[in-house]
């Protein structure tokens, strides 16, 4: 699988920003950057899209044992967290830190991704 389960919410925008940011940081994740897809396509390509946010969350403790069993993991770094309008709410999606262990082919990663997933899941069952 590439992503844990989209959720669809129907809340304001600004609130699922906040509320994922706060899900995560109960998991020992921070919002490391905050990139607005809405805002740059519109200063760069003068092009208009719904509201969609990429919130480049870290866990310092994993991220640091990921980097010392692999060091070009920092290419899969930090972990994305998508999110976005939509006809139905606010979707929010999460890549599955499972691929990261598949993409390095290295063997210690995949212990690391499994618990990086179950923090993942735990911040999106907050969500709800």
């Amino acid at each position: 699988m590439i992503f844990e389960e989209a959720l669809v919410l129907n809340r304001p925008f600004d609130e699922v920003v906040a509320d994922v940011k706060k899900a995560f940081s109960t998991q020992g994740f921070g919002a490391l950057t905050e990139i607005d897809m809405k805002a740059t396509l519109k200063a760069k390509l003068d092009q208009d899209i719904d509201r969609y946010s990429i919130l480049g969350m870290c866990n310092p403790n994993f991220a640091s044992q990921a980097l010392d069993a692999c060091p070009q993991i920092g290419v899969l770094l930090p972990c994305n967290v998508v999110v976005r309008e939509t006809d139905d709410g606010v979707t929010v999606e999460v890549m599955d830190p499972g691929l990261m262990a598949s993409i390095t082919g290295d063997p210690a990663i995949e212990p690391l991704a499994a618990e990086v997933r179950e923090l993942i899941n735990n911040a999106l069952a907050q969500l709800n």
